[in-house]
């Protein structure tokens, strides 16, 4: 995401479940260290699913997915939208 997109939070930043740098797959929660190259599903790879794990905890997001995008959202980081990253 480019910086002008982020939205001002408090303080203490604390950052987002996609901001990056990732530590963990947001679609398989695997360490990005561990994940091997062909753990992302297909259609993950084809932009046809949101993610489903929290890039900085590897947590299960709370995913749901609407006629015009989805949003997710992580217990510890917080909530993305598609339209803030521009997928719908």
């Amino acid at each position: 995401r480019p910086p002008s997109s982020r939205v001002a939070r408090s303080p203490i930043d604390i950052p987002g479940p996609l901001d990056e740098p990732c530590r963990y797959g947001v679609y398989t929660g695997i360490e990005l260290d561990l994940q091997a190259a062909d753990a992302v599903p297909q259609a993950a790879r084809l932009g046809l699913e949101p993610p489903r794990f929290c890039g900085q905890c590897g947590r299960r997001m709370v995913v749901q997915v609407r006629p015009d995008g989805w949003d997710a959202r992580c217990s510890r980081h917080g909530v993305v939208d598609s339209s803030q990253l521009g997928r719908r």
